[in-house]
């Protein structure tokens, strides 16, 4: 008859555990207080204060339901061992037994949840996609790539906005520009930040030769009150208006409306062409330019504390983080954690999410501050 007692007291410490990372404490008495805000009249009077209490309600309820659970299961467990045990009953044992499993799975899968350490980290993410050397063949490669986190974030139930899309010169793009939305959508996204490097029997070589192309994924946090952390001076900025060159009105609104606003002092370009009107754009953009210069100050913040401190701080920005090799062989590696896939249509298919859980994991265990 198995002894489960240890992997009883196993569920337990982890359960106490999933208590402290979740903060299960503060969200209990956090809840009542979002509720209170939800029962408000004058609520959506602000639409984006109402969207920001909304989707902090749902994450807090969906934690306190979720621990709530496991902690249940945890007590049905233990419950239906000690009653096997006293009664001799193997189905029950066996039962048990099933359920210990069932319930390890569950709290491996949540302790992703531990490594989400970061101030935004729970929050949306502001993307681009730039096509590097490799030509025609690096243009393609970076609309892979965009379509690789759509597929991902529509399996995840994600929304993914286009706010930019710059086409080839032959095919694919050369920028394009997307938000996604969902929780913890920053948290995960920030494994992809970095240059992404394709090798394959190129469709462009009429020599049918094995060529290598490079795109770069760049992020940053959708901070909500970001035009509220500084201050955006008008002689500063040069505003461009364009015309949108979307894929038949599939991912942009291809009219003259587009605009691209540069911040002078730092050289932070952003554009927007998604919206219905010239002054929607513009608002977006001077959104995610107050979204560039708060993450770039404080980033400086990080560098200069580092330096005070002498350490330095690692980056994985403009290098190389991952390899998709389509021939001679088919694999994908992420040069950082080390894991490898041996099918790369899954994975350019969507199924990246082991490669950001396995950055994640190799962040915490070296200590990397990114």
């Amino acid at each position: 008859m198995a002894d489960l007692s240890d992997d009883i007291a196993g569920l337990r410490t982890e359960l106490h555990e999933a208590e402290d990372y979740l903060r299960i404490d503060e969200l209990r008495s956090r809840l009542p207080q979002l509720e209170t805000e939800m029962g408000r009249p004058d609520l959506w009077d602000d639409g984006e204060r109402a969207r920001l209490v909304q989707t902090e309600h749902t994450a807090v309820r969906e934690d306190l339901e979720l621990y709530d659970r496991l902690s249940a299961e945890v007590d049905d467990a233990e419950t239906l061992f000690e009653l096997g045990r006293e009664e001799k009953d193997d189905d029950s044992l066996s039962e048990a037994e099933q359920m210990i499993v069932t319930l390890r799975g569950e709290f491996e899968a949540l302790e992703l949840r531990a490594l989400f350490t970061g101030e935004y980290d729970e929050g949306d993410a502001v993307c681009e996609i730039h096509s590097g050397a490799g030509g025609t063949d690096a243009q393609d490669w970076a609309q892979m790539l965009f379509e690789m986190y759509k597929r991902w974030s529509d399996k995840r139930g994600f929304s993914l906005e286009v706010t930019e899309w710059q086409e080839g010169a032959e095919a694919g793009v050369s920028t394009v520009g997307f938000t996604i939305r969902g929780r913890h959508a920053y948290g995960m996204l920030q494994a992809e930040r970095g240059v992404h490097r394709l090798v394959r029997i190129s469709p462009f070589d009429s020599q049918a030769r094995r060529h290598t192309a490079f795109a770069s994924f760049s992020l940053w946090p959708d901070i909500p009150d970001a035009a509220k952390q500084v201050e955006i001076d008008d002689k500063d900025l040069r505003v461009d208006v364009f015309r949108s060159s979307g894929a038949g009105g599939q991912h942009v609104n291809t009219t003259d409306s587009a605009v691209r606003i540069t911040h002078l002092p730092t050289g932070i370009v952003v554009s927007c062409q998604n919206e219905r009107s010239q002054h929607q754009n513009k608002d977006r953009c001077l959104q995610m330019l107050s979204i560039r210069l708060v993450e770039l100050e404080r980033r400086k913040r990080e560098e200069e504390l580092a330096a005070a401190a002498g350490e330095s701080l690692k980056t994985e920005w403009g290098s190389q983080i991952r390899s998709y090799v389509l021939q001679p062989y088919q694999q994908v590696k992420d040069e950082r954690s080390g894991l490898t896939s041996g099918n790369p249509e899954g994975v350019l298919g969507g199924d990246v999410g082991d490669f950001m859980e396995a950055w994640l994991r190799w962040r915490r265990a070296t200590a990397i501050s990114v």
